[in-house]
């Protein structure tokens, strides 16, 4: 590419564009996941929606692969590329709270932990990310779900409106009346359709305090707790949202020192009714089977949001798998078990989460959002991670293994935010067939060149059409 054209473009935004060889190239050009190493050929960093379309039209023209960062959290190391370019989001940090609506306009910038700082200021929160440091923009587009998500459901049940930039380089809002069917499209159907520059969400009186933490239990407690966990999920209040994590004890205060190191299994919760009763609440779960240590009581719904960050540390080798599961029969439990028993051979980084969906996730109408895997209570993500670069074979077996054997029993739809290097028949399996076909039809509208590919991709119709 010529220096000439280069200059040119630098000239034309407002924020920064970086070329291999500037001092920062090698820090920007990171993302979360530190398997991914990519060398894209520019990398800009977006301040405002004129940059945006700036960087689609010089993109579009100069014919570049195209990748969008927001919070790099994706897993799959969709935010960057190789000899292409970057539209890197993350200096677009603005957010605007309406205390009289409760919403929220956000920039995709944003991780989740700056939108809850900004909110909590009026007791105010959304459905959002377990580890405060994933950026707000592709967990929403891909669903997301948190701590509050049994209660107001997923992300995308709260996104009311967006504002976006398409491949032609056109500005365009999506919203219940205006572009409803993209709008559609957007919840769910993650990066495939074009930039959003700003999401608007609805927000709900959560308060400070909310009562949450962890039951910790040794190894040996896994079947028990979790036969006790299946029949008990059905009878939850819609306010409780749990997981169940298999994971290595970590040197926490609160773990005893003769624990530490030691494969555990974990209840972690968030129960968003008055503190007063969460006591009462979580009393089945601590006569059924005793923890070994709890970790529980009123806490503050910003130090819950942070709860699991030590566990995702930036720069992380990550690899992941998921499932879905309609029950957890013997069967289930038992295979459950038996694979993640073999995670003591890994990095202790590496967990099971099991989460439980289910309340006001399976209220909302399958044909509303892009969202349709709605009615299977249980959420599967295997978590391979690892700072040993030499070490990546055994945990990537490790984890693919898992999801293998796992299968027999799930329900063969796949979680779009968990997804690796699925191909694309496995992309198919985020949605039911009537709702895929209506993505493709977006795709072919508003994307016909497939110039937004870096991402969980929907097919085009050959030739568009």
């Amino acid at each position: 590419m010529e220096q000439i054209i280069i200059d040119k473009f630098r000239k034309s935004i407002h924020g920064q564009l970086i070329l291999p060889g500037d001092e920062d190239y090698d820090e920007v050009r990171k993302v979360w996941n530190g398997m991914i190493d990519k060398h894209p050929a520019l990398i800009v960093r977006c301040t405002d929606e004129a940059d945006v379309i700036a960087a689609v039209n010089f993109a579009r023209t100069q014919e570049l692969l195209v990748a969008v960062r927001g919070g790099g959290h994706n897993v799959a190391g969709f935010g960057t590329c190789d000899e292409g370019i970057v539209i890197d989001l993350s200096p677009m940090k603005k957010i605007e709270v309406d205390t009289v609506n409760r919403t929220a306009r956000a920039e995709p910038g944003l991780t989740w932990g700056e939108f809850d700082q900004a909110t909590q200021v009026h007791k105010l929160a959304t459905t959002g990310g377990l580890v405060s440091t994933t950026g707000i923009a592709g967990f929403t587009l891909g669903g997301g779900f948190g701590w509050l998500v049994r209660k107001y459901g997923l992300a995308v049940d709260n996104l009311l409106s967006v504002n976006m930039v398409l491949a032609n380089g056109q500005k365009i809002n999506a919203g219940p009346s205006e572009n409803a069917e993209l709008f559609w499209g957007v919840r769910g159907g993650g990066g495939n359709f074009g930039v959003v520059t700003s999401f608007r969400y609805q927000l709900h009186d959560v308060g400070h305090m909310v009562f949450g933490g962890a039951f910790f239990y040794t190894a040996e407690k896994a079947i028990e707790l979790l036969r006790f966990y299946r029949d008990w999920t059905p009878e939850m209040s819609d306010e409780l949202t749990t997981m169940v994590a298999f994971i290595t004890a970590p040197p926490e205060p609160f773990i005893p020192k003769e624990l530490v190191g030691t494969p555990m299994i974990v209840l972690a919760l968030c129960y968003t009714g008055p503190v007063s009763q969460g006591e009462e609440v979580i009393e089945a779960l601590r006569s059924a089977t005793k923890p070994d240590i709890e970790h529980v009581g009123p806490v503050p719904y910003l130090a819950l949001q942070t709860m699991f960050d030590d566990t995702a540390p930036n720069g992380i080798h990550s690899y992941w798998k998921t499932e879905y599961f309609g029950n957890l029969n013997d069967d289930t439990i038992n295979v459950l078990v038996e694979q993640a028993t073999k995670m003591k051979e890994l990095s202790h980084f590496s967990a099971v989460h099991l989460h439980h969906w289910g309340g006001a996730i399976d209220c909302v109408d399958k044909n509303r959002t892009a969202f349709t895997n709605r009615n299977a209570p249980y959420v599967l993500n295997v978590i391979g991670q690892w700072n040993d670069p030499e070490s990546a074979d055994k945990h990537i077996a490790w984890t693919r293994n898992f999801s293998r054997a796992m299968q027999a029993y799930s329900t063969g739809q796949k979680y779009l935010n968990f997804m690796g290097d699925e191909d694309r028949s496995r992309v198919k399996a985020a949605y039911d067939p009537i709702t895929y076909e209506r993505l493709v039809a977006l795709k072919n509208k508003y994307d016909p060149t497939n110039f937004f590919r870096l991402n969980q991709n929907i097919e085009l119709t050959a030739n568009g059409a």
